[in-house]
């Protein structure tokens, strides 16, 4: 019988932590990326959603798969459901890194890939984290080392929640049934807004960062200014209406629940993460 988890994304910002979080638990992983780099003890493999050749070596001895689609793509649709397929055909349990909010409407892409896989008939969980607490040292990390985070928020808030809990919630659903069948909301302990957000971040790392909320075209200029494409520049603008009506703020216990652990604080994130930041 397999006993081997895929894990796609294995160098990104969650499947690096979840890897290591398997082999802690004595798994065996396959670690997929476009390149296929070495990741310490895990089987490399090459895997590209825009390659579906490169399908059936990374799914082969496997039982359980982590999937996500990396940032910077917006056929979300297009590129996870020959991936979920494959998974099903196989009898592979699927772990789908979904996104909070997407069961509001059943015509969002990612809601019709949760859909499909719930159709396909395989074991699968589906976790929805929301906005990540990591995005201040990756996407916003230029605004913070000028001084200030511009973003299409408003004054909404978020329930930030830290990649580490993404990865350790996404290990307990790969190492165990009890949570098959299941869709689970991922969020931190408490809902902040960016202004919160800023001035939290300037008593940790030494340094004033202030939050100005800006309109989306001004937005899409700063992203599109940047070099990152009309279109997912337009997409992520999107996303943050939800933010502004405030349908980001919830707060859940399902980090609780799959993990026994409350999740991080965005406080504990940015301590944790203080070199980065500045």
């Amino acid at each position: 019988m397999s006993q081997k988890i895929l894990v796609l994304g294995a160098t990104g910002n969650v499947g690096h932590p979840l890897v290591q979080a398997l082999l802690s638990k004595g798994e065996q992983v396959k670690a997929a990326s476009r390149t296929g780099k070495p990741v310490a003890g895990a089987e490399a493999v090459v895997f590209d959603y825009a390659r579906p050749e490169t399908f059936p070596a990374a799914f082969e001895g496997v039982d359980r798969a982590y999937v996500m689609l990396p940032a910077g793509y917006v056929n979300q649709k297009e590129l996870l459901l020959p991936v979920i397929q494959a998974a099903a055909e196989r009898r592979v349990k699927v772990v789908f890194q979904s996104a909070f909010g997407v069961d509001a409407d059943d015509s969002i892409p990612y809601r019709q890939v949760e859909i499909a896989l719930e159709k396909f008939g395989t074991p699968y969980v589906i976790l929805r984290p929301n906005w990540f607490s990591d995005n201040f040292h990756t996407f916003w990390k230029a605004g913070i080392e000028h001084g200030q985070i511009a973003l299409p928020a408003a004054d909404g808030k978020s329930s930030f929640i830290d990649v580490r809990d993404i990865a350790e919630s996404a290990a307990a659903a790969l190492t165990t049934d009890r949570f098959n069948g299941q869709a689970f909301n991922l969020t931190g302990p408490e809902a902040i807004g960016y202004g919160q957000a800023a001035q939290l971040l300037s008593e940790v790392i030494g340094k004033s960062v202030a939050y100005t909320p800006i309109d989306d075209q001004a937005f899409i200029g700063m992203l599109t200014g940047a070099g990152v494409s009309g279109d997912y520049a337009s997409f992520l603008a999107l996303i943050f209406y939800p933010v502004r009506e405030g349908w980001a703020a919830a707060v859940t216990d399902h980090v609780q629940i799959l993990t026994g652990k409350p999740p991080r604080s965005l406080e504990a994130y940015a301590r944790d993460h203080a070199q980065a930041l500045r």
